[in-house]
């Protein structure tokens, strides 16, 4: 019999719905049954995609016996950590202060008030059956040290926290961070750190904008640090096994450090932000770069691709995108994915099977498990158009495989990041159809995900979820509206960001300069979750910077750059220690730097020197440069184009700082000259 998880919206816990485990969701109703029962609660935290969550699944909570001790001793909660980031971030901070580790699926038992007393992650079926056993015997024996230490925990994990005065960090610390950065960075293979290597998205972005402020671009100077670092991680992802090379898309992490073989689950917003950051990394020509004419034309490929793939793959009926797609088909994990030389004989024949082992590194040996091997590219094909066919024919065979299980659920942060992804990239590589499945999102988030005037954090198949939009979802969903506004010139975008941001300012504000990740009137959970740092995505503090100050370029408004540069005091503390964990505030902080700058465009819709003077700012505008487009006529009610009229009837731009604008300029020669002037 189906259990409480079967009315569910998010697919991890629709995955549930069948065990034995009489699963409740996250509810008040289930610690109200373990008071009643007079048992602990089990917690048990994961997502759709989670390789390790599934084998949990398999090994314990699809078997009888260990569902009858889960039901006999505990009240059992299942939670989806994407649709409930606040549960899976106290609990997780929980989970690392009482291991020094954490991970998903996250194991907690806690008391009947959710106050947690012991935690772990995976955990095997013989051990876990001892585990439970031991947890209730310890809780009918010994409770009053198991409720001693979760209010230890408690009063630990919720006591106040207030970061040191700082001011937002000026060039020499950008420049130290850049510094600390080149300590972490793995010369022989790109990234930061070791095994498992994770795309550092957030620093490409980063490192691209600190590149172009200490490189000026008329110069063919040798490559900075940071464009040596930014493009030599970007090269290796893209040649390696991360990169999906016959269908485009970046895996979550690679196992080994040089991005051989991946964790093959493929999130949404791995893939938005690693779009922005190639689209950004490609859209000048390479002149002074790190990268050489046939590198930069590679990445601009890989760009395109990963939009194409999230446009192709993610994207759902109602014009949203969903979260993920797994690791795992028919039970194994990459089984989609790797191939072994006797299966590129069958579908190619003979010679193309050869040539196809060696461009994509096909061994008999295998790079993955069983003798398959993950695709790689570590060059380019000498033959280009025999290596198109033969990618053609494999991925055609390859969609006769049974595929990886998709996650439905549409997320509102993650989908910000894909507007903001997808807006930029049509723009500049001339693609209205990547522009179109943004606004189709946005307009998704803007109705499905608006109640009452609030953001909710998911929903599926057209049906809002119950979970209330946390500080990243506001943040990331006014970033991408205020660049679909750049690029298309509808002033509603630009409002309802504005809106947005002003429910930042009121419901999440800390009193200290930062934000919580939670609204003020939230569900209270035992602590307020409260993160700077950068994790898989920005940080909710980092992302809310980011929209702020992008949102008071454009209309001057005061009170939004403070809170902006409030928010990014507490780059300062992280820049030489964290800077690996701190990307996106270092991103916005070079934008702060610049002014920010402000372009508007305004000119006939319909005409194609509209659209090059839009794609002339985005190409060589320092990044972070607030971007408007109007007609002319209306300025929409948005503030910075106002006044702005065509010169001679002619589309003309003005780039402004501080509403300080210079000469209006008609010409992409002569707004490319005013962008290179400080």
């Amino acid at each position: 019999m189906p259990n409480r998880l079967s009315d569910a919206t998010s697919p991890y816990l629709l995955q549930h719905a069948d065990n034995p485990v009489e699963w409740w969701p996250w509810c008040e109703e289930a610690f109200a049954e373990a008071r009643r029962r007079d048992v602990p609660v089990l917690i048990s935290v994961g997502y759709s995609a989670c390789h390790w969550c599934h084998v949990m699944a398999h090994e314990s909570f699809e078997d009888q016996a260990t569902a009858d001790r889960m039901n006999s001793l505990f009240v059992n909660i299942k939670v989806d950590r994407e649709e409930r980031p606040d549960v899976d971030a106290v609990y997780m901070e929980a989970t690392q202060a009482m291991t020094g580790q954490g991970g998903w699926p996250m194991t907690v038992f806690a008391t009947p008030d959710g106050a947690p007393f012991y935690c772990g992650t995976y955990f095997p079926r013989e051990y876990f059956q001892r585990l439970l056993e031991g947890v209730a015997s310890a809780w009918r024996d010994k409770r009053a040290d198991l409720l001693d230490q979760g209010r230890r925990v408690v009063d630990a994990l919720s006591a106040p926290r207030t970061l040191p005065s700082a001011q937002p960090p000026q060039a020499d610390q950008l420049d130290l961070a850049v510094r600390a950065l080149v300590r972490d960075y793995d010369n022989a293979d790109g990234g930061f750190g070791n095994e498992p290597k994770f795309p550092p998205s957030m620093l490409l972005s980063f490192l691209i904008a600190q590149d172009e402020r200490t490189r000026p671009h008329q110069t063919a100077e040798e490559p900075t640090p940071a464009a040596l670092m930014a493009g030599g991680t970007a090269l290796a992802m893209a040649r390696g096994g991360i990169y999906d090379q016959l269908g485009g898309g970046f895996a979550r992490y690679s196992v080994d450090k040089a991005w051989v073989v991946p964790h093959f689950e493929k999130m949404l917003y791995d893939n938005a932000l690693l779009l922005r950051a190639y689209t950004r990394m490609t859209r000048r020509p390479p002149g002074g770069t790190a990268l050489t004419e046939s590198e930069h034309t590679a990445l601009r490929a890989v760009a395109e691709e990963t939009a194409d793939w999230m446009v192709r793959d993610l994207r759902t009926a109602e014009g949203g995108f969903a979260s993920a797609l797994d690791a795992d088909s028919e039970g194994e994990e990459g089984t989609y994915y790797v191939w072994t030389p006797a299966q590129l004989r069958e579908v190619l024949g003979e010679e193309d099977a050869d040539f196809a082992a060696r461009t994509f590194q096909v061994t008999e040996e295998g790079t993955f498990e069983r003798g398959a091997s993950v695709l790689q590219l570590p060059s380019p094909p000498a033959d280009r158009w025999r290596f198109d066919r033969v990618r053609a024919a494999l991925l055609s065979a390859r969609a006769e495989r049974v595929p990886p299980a998709r996650d439905d659920k549409v997320v509102a942060a993650w989908n910000g990041l894909a507007i903001a992804g997808l807006a930029e990239t049509g723009a500049l590589l001339e693609r209205p159809d990547l522009v179109d499945a943004a606004r189709d999102a946005a307009e998704l988030l803007l109705t499905t995900h608006m109640v009452d005037g609030r953001l909710v954090r998911t929903s599926r198949d057209g049906r809002p979820g119950t979970s209330a939009g946390v500080l990243e979802d506001y943040a990331d969903v006014a970033e991408g509206l205020l660049a679909l506004h750049g690029v298309t010139g509808q002033a509603r975008y630009a409002h309802e960001a504005g809106r947005l941001l002003d429910t930042v300012l009121e419901r999440f504000a800390d009193g200290d300069g930062g934000f919580y990740d939670t609204a003020d009137d939230a569900e209270q959970l035992f602590s307020r979750p409260q993160d700077p740092t950068d994790g898989a995505t920005p940080s909710g503090r980092f992302a809310a910077a980011s929209a702020l100050l992008t949102y008071a370029a454009l209309t001057g408004s005061g009170r939004h750059r403070t809170a902006a540069e409030s928010a990014l005091s507490a780059v300062s503390l992280l820049v030489e220690k964290a800077a690996r964990f701190a990307g996106w505030g270092l991103a916005t902080s070079e934008a702060l730097l610049t002014g920010p700058r402000a372009v508007a465009v305004v000119g006939d819709p319909a005409d194609p020197a509209t659209d090059e003077l839009v794609r002339t700012a985005l190409r060589w505008a320092p990044l972070g440069t607030a971007l408007s487009r109007g007609d002319g006529a209306d300025d929409g009610g948005v503030p910075l184009l106002r006044d702005r009229a065509p010169r001679g009837g002619r589309p003309t731009a003005y780039v402004c700082e501080g509403f300080a604008c210079k000469l209006s300029v008609t010409t992409p020669e002569e707004l490319r000259a005013q962008l290179a002037t400080p």
